[in-house]
């Protein structure tokens, strides 16, 4: 039984709507973050080194060669001849609008590019943007705003110097929604803190909000990062993978069936990954979540609406 059987997954969701396949092809044009040049903060988030969310980055290539080289390796893989351009590394919408067109248009005119996926910050955002996104919506093209969350709750996000809080978040996906553009909102299981209740309760309110589509990750501890320096002087422990996919299997279970899980894990690169160990490797996990949803005979969506108050809140 595939995990697409008990969760509605991206892949799957984009081949019933496109008739094929369509893959992401993972792009960094060199954007920077307001946490990274001074204008909220510096330094980035304590977790934060970009390598460990595009593995494999391209950002010493043109867009035009990334973009060949992601098509011919997607093609080689699966033959896929439909792709959306990701726009993944650091805050895809930090610019000026004219200049994002120039860079989505480009990214878009690449043969069998049908859409665009912009990750980004939810304060980084501006009304221009959404109007230039609302607009390839319009002409019909796939696009969807990855917006990085990672936890509801604003101490959470102090703590690991996320420069946000939960209103940017509801705000912008508000607004967003509101205009027609599909909203995935990034969440970080494991971030310093927090326990089960903390992500049931984020989980909640991203869906009293509303989301279009989630992805789930651990968090992982990776080379020249805050979080590891702290996590090398015993001040964090990073999660075992069985709680993490108990952890995934309840909020997916929890989640209604017509929120897309564009993932349920993340990874990291050996070169750069310090703990847990585990991060490494996807499948594991995947299959892990796939065969607890079945021991317990779930699926998405199977404990919709049931609260998290059976979970204490632990200080």
């Amino acid at each position: 039984m595939p995990l697409s059987d008990v969760v509605n997954t991206f892949g799957q969701w984009l081949l019933a709507k496109h008739g094929e396949r369509v893959h992401k092809i993972a792009l960094d044009v060199g954007f920077t973050c307001p946490n990274r040049d001074g204008s909220k903060g510096t330094g980035g988030c304590t977790f934060c080194n970009n390598a460990s969310f595009s593995p494999g980055s391209q950002k010493r290539k043109s867009l035009a060669e990334q973009m060949a080289s992601g098509r011919d390796g997607i093609g080689r893989r699966t033959g896929a001849g439909k792709y959306l351009a990701y726009f993944q590394a650091y805050t895809n919408t930090y610019d000026e609008a004219e200049r994002l067109r120039e860079l989505y248009d480009q990214a878009l005119a690449y043969p069998g590019m049908i859409g665009l996926a912009v990750g980004t910050r939810p304060d980084c955002v501006a009304d221009e943007v959404l109007d230039l996104l609302a607009g390839y919506r319009a002409r019909g093209m796939e696009v969807w705003l990855e917006l990085g969350l990672q936890s509801a709750f604003d101490d959470s996000l102090a703590r690991v110097n996320r420069g946000h809080g939960f209103a940017e978040y509801a705000e912008t996906c508000t607004k967003a929604r509101a205009m027609g553009i599909p909203i995935c909102t990034h969440l970080i299981m494991g971030l310093p803190g927090e326990t089960e209740w903390h992500y049931q309760r984020t989980l909640d309110r991203v869906l009293e909000v509303g989301t279009d589509g989630l992805k789930l990750h651990p968090l992982h501890i990776v080379r020249h990062t805050l979080l590891a320096h702290q996590w090398r002087h015993g001040e964090y422990a990073p999660m075992l993978m069985e709680d993490y996919i108990r952890v995934a299997a309840d909020l997916i279970e929890r989640t209604p069936e017509s929120v897309v899980f564009h993932r349920v894990t993340g990874t990291a690169s050996a070169d750069i990954l310090l703990a847990p160990m585990w991060c490494e490797h996807k499948w594991p996990v995947l299959n892990g979540i796939e065969n607890l949803l079945k021991e317990r005979g779930s699926r998405q969506g199977s404990r919709v609406g049931r609260a998290c108050t059976e979970l204490k809140h632990v200080a």
